[in-house]
């Protein structure tokens, strides 16, 4: 029995940091989304127009949506045990740029200044993302 687990066992064990081979995880969608939201908002401003404002409404919250999704992506895909003790400010990180993009602010905030932090936010972690990728 030990001999034929030997000759039909894994002869090479293969380790991964991510769930896929690299390069499909990018803090960089979640920016576009940040700098579209902060396009809105300031298109907003400039506009008395109600149907525009309520268009850009929908399309600000949608994607505020897309940031989230993007950053936890990030952080239960991407990001595992060995980057969280690198860097132990990231689970904060991570959960502020996510708040940061739901109801208390960018999903419910007209104002370019809350487009601003979030992006602030996914910058910090996009640093992060890539000093791993550098090992």
């Amino acid at each position: 029995m030990r001999l034929l687990s030997r000759i039909l066992g894994p002869r090479l064990e293969a380790t991964a940091h991510c769930d896929l081979p690299c390069g499909v995880y990018d803090p960089a969608q979640a920016r576009i989304e940040a700098e579209s939201i902060k396009a809105v908002q300031e298109k907003y401003q400039a506009n008395e127009d109600p149907e525009f404002r309520h268009r850009a409404i929908l399309i600000k919250e949608q994607r505020s949506e897309l940031v989230k999704h993007h950053l936890w992506v990030l952080w239960t895909d991407y990001f595992k045990p060995p980057h969280f003790e690198k860097y132990p400010q990231l689970h904060e990180l991570v959960n502020k740029a996510t708040k940061a993009a739901g109801a208390s602010g960018t999903k419910g905030s007209m104002d370019p200044a809350k487009g601003q932090e979030l992006l602030d936010l996914i910058a910090e972690i996009d640093k992060i993302f890539w000093e791993t990728k550098q090992h």
